[in-house]
């Protein structure tokens, strides 16, 4: 999918791009498939704000996506591709041959027409779901489920794709895209294929007002506020942080502080860091 640009009749204009959407259909999204999407701006049960920047933006509905791809055996065609708000990946609307629409995270490649499969016996090819002891090494893929029967939960962002390395024990060996080696069952689900919408990572904001379109609020810097508010606040004009290195309003390192907890479950699973360690 292409950028656009535009003429700099603004400030804002002149580094904003947008895409092109080339590909999509310009249809309304299937009814039966949209769920209400209530915003809560960063605020938990109790009403406090537990994420901050958070709040406005413009109204959406969420669209169900079909993670778990279970109609094994039955094949379905792609009716459209659409725009999604809720992700950064394109969706596709799918229809099985007993009129059932499902949606779908939209590989690279996928066209209205083309045909789509889950099951053991499923081509190699984009958009078909496999388990994946049946998927060979070395082949791309996205939509990893991480246990049995859960859905796909990793690799789903816009032009994401892991990589299957290795199979032994039970257990395949897969690079993540942030380098990360993770062992996954065998008898867990995979999509084939990279996902869509390779060139959103090349899409510039522009401008204020369009973040907040999105429901981002603005973000102020530490080092103008005062010491009361923040640990980099106060001191004449401007001045350093005044500690070791940076930290967050509470006081915590804000750069490489680690959050992982120490003793984690899962660390069985990850073979490799994507630190390289």
């Amino acid at each position: 999918m292409a950028i656009k640009t535009f003429r700099p009749t603004t400030p804002a204009r002149r580094h904003m791009t947008v895409s092109t959407f080339e590909g999509l259909a310009k249809v309304k999204p299937e009814k039966s498939l949209l769920a209400k999407n209530k915003k809560h701006s960063g605020r938990n049960s109790y009403g406090r704000i537990t994420v901050r920047h958070q709040g406005g933006g413009n109204k959406q509905k969420y669209r169900i996506i079909d993670f778990k791809r279970t109609r094994v055996g039955v094949e379905a065609e792609v009716v459209n591709l659409q725009y999604d708000p809720n992700r950064t990946a394109n969706i596709a609307l799918i229809r099985y041959e007993d009129g059932e629409l499902a949606y779908i995270i939209a590989p690279d490649g996928l066209k209205a027409g083309d045909k789509v499969y889950s099951g053991p016996e499923a081509d190699i090819k984009p958009g078909n779901v496999l388990p994946i002891e049946n998927i060979p090494l070395g082949t791309f893929i996205h939509n990893i489920e991480m246990y049995p029967g859960k859905g796909a939960q990793m690799v789903r962002s816009a032009g994401a794709a892991a990589q299957l390395m290795a199979k032994e024990n039970g257990m395949a060996q897969i690079r993540l895209p942030s380098g990360e080696v993770r062992m996954v069952p065998l008898n867990c689900t995979a999509t084939v294929g990279q996902v869509g919408n390779l060139d959103h990572e090349n899409i510039q904001i522009g401008k204020a007002g369009r973040k907040r379109h999105m429901g981002i609020r603005p973000t102020v810097r530490g080092s103008v506020m005062n010491p009361c508010d923040h640990p980099h606040g106060g001191g004449e004009g401007k001045s350093p942080v005044g500690r070791p290195g940076p930290v967050t309003p509470w006081g915590k390192p804000a750069m490489g502080y680690k959050t992982r907890k120490k003793k984690n479950r899962t660390d069985k699973f990850i073979v490799k860091r994507r630190n390289g360690k």
